[in-house]
């Protein structure tokens, strides 16, 4: 065991901060060597998105001392900007997400910033729009996005509505560092901090204005609103922050046939109905599957429990198939680029933004409607970055943004993921298309026709417990000083290290348009790819293959090999 380890722990027993129940909690695991190493093996680490972690105490969980010294450091950053300033500050359904909230609320107050807190949970991007529509100076949202239940987190959003970029996020992690988790924060209650007139609650006026810039994205035709009044959605928010606006923004839209999974929208943290509330994962959706079979729906939507993230079942034959992120984001991109255009109002320099671990297909279907297309850093706030960037330069404008892991920007008002207003545009475009006589399914199938045929699989090499990340950097910085020539029978004809900028193909070096980030690429001879990144917020290193095929099949069976390849690297030595 480390030094830190012991130290800090015997610094939290000896306490008087600490609730009997903590204490309780901590001297369960006063043998447990193991167990201490990992509720006190380092700082936590406050990242780009903020921190998450398994609820308890210790300085590397989340509890109400963690987030109280967490929000005394970003204060202190915050007020180094100017004084008198707002913060919006959001929830999710977790067990103790409402009362992180009020501890991160009574900490800003007491700093003498101004509140603006939620009266209950909201959607992730309503948040966003709110540090935009306010002109708050910051944003925190207490949530674990689509973690499981024993996790919950603190996101960060600076004033343009986005998560912080790295450099402010490395001022607050400095802060952390100087100060003490039980005698820097300040702290007033929220009913004092009421009485003071530094907290105002938001509801109902907030959404409203929320709504109508929703529901502005509409591109629909009279056709396709006709589509809309009979087009059967199965929705669930995965007992989330989407149960009140997702129907809502649906049924302004004029979606007659919304039916909610009854059981999913009762909002319960513990998640009962599903091992996990992730979208991303099709076994989520067993009830909705069901139910959609008795309604005959034509789409399911399913939004994670901070409705930032979105998933969509799409009917094929006598069942439904998941769809990927990469998939619907490029059917997102041809609708919205389609129904511009049909309406005059594609912009003349209409960029669309995705990630570097997104599909070459996006670009490919942006190139044939005019519209130029950039890849940034995975994460939204390096697309909230890019498209200020471009925006404020008149340069042009950015249409649509997503990345892979189901997350999509396509309005102007938020600067994150957005399932509410990717809601109202999947049903738009599922109506289109129906109106065509297609189903999502075949939307995707005409793309591949178009534009070649392309196949992706995400593996997750997870790594848990203290040596994890260890663990992490020991595989990466094999891939990078030992890189593989061939990746299951196929040659490696370049590869690209985003951390130092370089390419490297036939013996020469050139520069790559991105540079700082720890994410390889690897381009095989079939024009397939694979990159590696480690994630930002779980223990655990992604690698993402990128398939190209002259079949759909071919590139699936690609895909799928190179997946396998992927999968067994912890046990090869390269």
């Amino acid at each position: 065991m480390n030094a830190f380890a012991p130290e800090e722990y015997s610094k939290w027993l000896a306490s008087d901060r600490i609730s009997d129940g903590e204490r309780a909690e901590l001297e369960a695991v006063i043998d447990d060597e193991a167990a201490i190493e990992e509720r006190f093996y380092a700082y936590p680490e406050f990242g780009t998105a903020g921190i998450r972690a398994e609820v308890g105490a210790g300085l590397s969980r989340m509890n109400s001392h963690v987030v109280k010294w967490v929000t005394q450091s970003f204060a202190d950053v915050i007020r180094e900007g100017s004084d008198g300033v707002s913060v919006a500050v959001c929830y999710d359904c977790r067990e103790h997400s409402r009362g992180f909230a009020e501890d991160a609320a009574g900490v800003l107050a007491a700093n003498g910033i101004t509140v603006l807190l939620f009266e209950s949970m909201r959607p992730t991007p309503e948040l966003s729009f709110a540090v935009r529509h306010y002109g708050c100076a910051a944003g925190i949202n207490i949530t674990a996005s689509h973690n499981t239940s024993e996790y919950n987190g603190y996101k960060a959003y600076g004033a343009n509505g986005a998560q912080l970029p790295p450099r402010d996020a490395k001022r607050v992690a400095k802060r952390m560092s100087e100060t003490d988790v039980f005698t820097s924060p300040k702290y007033i209650t929220p009913a004092e901090a009421e009485s003071r007139g530094l907290v105002r609650y938001l509801g109902d006026e907030t959404d409203e204005a929320f709504l109508k810039n929703v529901l502005s994205l509409s591109l629909a035709t009279d056709a396709v609103r006709g589509e809309l009044a009979d087009l059967r959605i199965v929705y669930t928010p995965f007992h989330g922050a989407g149960r009140l606006l997702v129907p809502e923004a649906l049924s302004r839209l004029g979606c007659n046939c919304v039916f909610p999974v009854a059981e999913q929208m009762i909002p319960d943290g513990r998640f009962p109905t599903v091992a996990s509330p992730n979208p991303e994962n099709p076994e989520s959706f067993a009830l909705a599957v069901r139910l959609a079979h008795e309604v005959s729906a034509d789409i399911i939507i399913g939004t994670d429990p901070d409705a930032d993230r979105i998933a969509v079942l799409a009917r094929s034959g006598d069942g439904y198939v998941h769809l990927s992120g990469h998939a619907t984001g490029c059917i997102l991109l041809d609708y919205v680029l389609r129904a511009r255009r049909a309406r005059g109002t594609l912009p003349e320099n209409a960029y669309a933004l995705k990630t570097i671990v997104t599909t070459d297909l996006f670009r490919k279907i942006a190139r044939s409607f005019g519209v130029a297309s950039e890849d940034t850093f995975t994460g939204f706030k390096y697309l909230a970055e890019r498209r200020d960037e471009i925006e404020g330069a008149v340069l042009g404008t950015v249409v649509f943004a997503y990345e892979e892991s189901y997350g999509y920007m396509p309005g102007n008002f938020t600067r994150d993921k957005d399932a509410v207003s990717a809601a109202v545009l999947l049903a738009e475009c599922a109506a289109y298309h129906k109106s065509q006589g297609r189903t999502l399914v075949g939307a995707l199938l005409a793309l591949y026709a178009e534009h070649g045929y392309h196949a992706e699989e995400t593996v997750n090499l997870v790594m848990p417990g203290t040596d994890g990340v260890m663990k992490m950097r020991q595989l990466m910085k094999i891939l990078r000083d030992e890189p593989p020539e061939e990746i299951a029978g196929t040659r490696v004809v370049s590869r690209g290290d985003y951390k130092s900028g370089k390419r490297f193909a036939d013996g020469a070096e050139s520069e790559l348009p991105l540079s700082g980030s720890d994410v390889l690429r690897f381009d095989l001879e079939d024009g397939s790819a694979l990159l590696a990144r480690p994630s930002g917020t779980e223990p655990k290193i992604k690698i993402y293959a990128l398939a190209v095929g002259d079949t759909l099949a071919e590139a699936a069976e690609r895909a799928a090999r190179y997946a396998d390849w992927a999968d067994d690297l912890p046990r090869r030595e390269l």
